[in-house]
């Protein structure tokens, strides 16, 4: 069951310091790690990732490649995410092997999580839920989506954009069963402290 905290990987372009910020994350009890770098070209991607995989291994978090099912069967990454322009769901679900995880951005569309759940997906992420920095242009998702998720999906939902400590708790009440979560973490000065604080809210 995919719950909890869910980390994305800011677009760092030095590996030890990504390295460096993730490793605190997951110190701090994130559930599981998106590795997702919209300004490195592919070389530095796989530098990366390839980084990030035993550290997750270490602490049992999967990770997950974002786009990228090329990378995340090269690597043997725990799974891929993939939004609604990177191709066909079912064709990359019979790409992947069976333990592999497949995540689908379905935005503020509930049609696209039904068919994402049809086409194999492991979990959908509805989005952006607040005004987000890293996309601002994002349509609006309503935390009705989330309600109608929990009577109508099979698959767990997660909430992404522009989540904080401060409104993570209205997600998470109507019904994500996780969120995720880019600068309000790696932009932190205390990335494990925060991480910490994130974590925290889903056993209140």
């Amino acid at each position: 069951m995919i719950t909890g905290l869910y980390a994305i990987t800011p677009d760092e372009q030095n590996t030890d310091v990504l390295v460096a910020k993730v490793e605190a994350a997951l110190q701090g009890g994130i559930k599981m790690l998106q590795y997702r770098n919209k300004l490195a070209n592919y070389k530095l991607q796989t530098q990366q990732a390839r980084a990030l995989l035993p550290l997750c291994r270490q602490y049992h978090v999967p990770l997950i490649i974002n786009d990228s099912i090329e990378l995340c069967l090269m690597l043997d990454a725990d799974g891929v995410h993939l939004g609604a322009d990177d191709g066909n769901l079912s064709e990359a679900r019979a790409k992947l092997c069976a333990n592999k995880i497949m995540g689908a951005s379905c935005y503020n569309r509930f049609d696209l999580a039904l068919s994402a759940q049809q086409a194999g997906a492991d979990y959908v992420a509805f989005g952006a839920c607040f005004t987000s920095s890293t996309k601002p242009h994002a349509p609006v998702a309503g935390l009705e989506l989330f309600t109608r998720a929990k009577s109508e999906l099979t698959i767990p939902t997660i909430a992404i954009g522009g989540i904080t400590l401060e409104n993570a708790s209205s997600m998470i009440s109507a019904g994500a069963n996780a969120i995720a979560v880019i600068n309000a973490i790696f932009s932190a000065d205390d990335v494990k402290l925060t991480t910490q604080q994130f974590t925290k809210l889903f056993i209140l």
